[in-house]
């Protein structure tokens, strides 16, 4: 599992990047991603087959 940083604050890019809190979040929600370190600079370990769908949902706006 590749271990990804989130963003201290998201870019409002449409779609979100894939280091933004809310991505990250949404994919932990989902089972993909596991917080390793809180706050607001948090680590995460997400899995590297993460469907397409899922991400699709994780990144929208």
């Amino acid at each position: 599992m590749p271990k990804v940083a989130a963003k201290k604050k998201c870019c409002k890019d449409k779609p979100r990047c894939k280091a933004c809190p809310v991505v990250l979040m949404r994919l932990t929600k989902m089972g993909y991603a596991e917080q390793l370190t809180p706050g607001k600079k948090a680590k995460y370990a997400v899995d590297k087959n993460v469907p397409k769908k899922a991400m699709v949902l994780a990144r929208q706006r």
